[in-house]
């Protein structure tokens, strides 16, 4: 997939994927009334993340995913100071 094993690539992997998914997650939400809840749904644009490390740990591109790994983490710790202040 990737030819380089940087921490970084990782980084902006794990935040682009996720950026990219909870944009058409907005999208939903003004379509969709049921969907208006969106808690579980940033969390399925975490979960984007999991598959992605799950790929890249199988093609030994550890580094990368740590990247990965870390932008989640950082993802998290915004969501839940989000929504402990809203």
């Amino acid at each position: 997939m990737f030819k380089r094993d940087n921490v970084w690539l990782g980084v902006l992997l794990g935040l682009v994927l996720p950026g990219i998914a909870a944009f058409f997650v907005e999208v939903l939400k003004k379509n969709v009334r049921i969907l208006e809840k969106d808690d579980l749904l940033y969390i399925g644009c975490a979960a984007i993340n999991l598959i992605l490390v799950k790929i890249l740990f199988r093609q030994y591109k550890e580094n990368t995913a740590k990247g990965v790994v870390a932008s989640t983490f950082i993802c998290a710790f915004i969501f839940f100071y989000y929504k402990m202040h809203q």
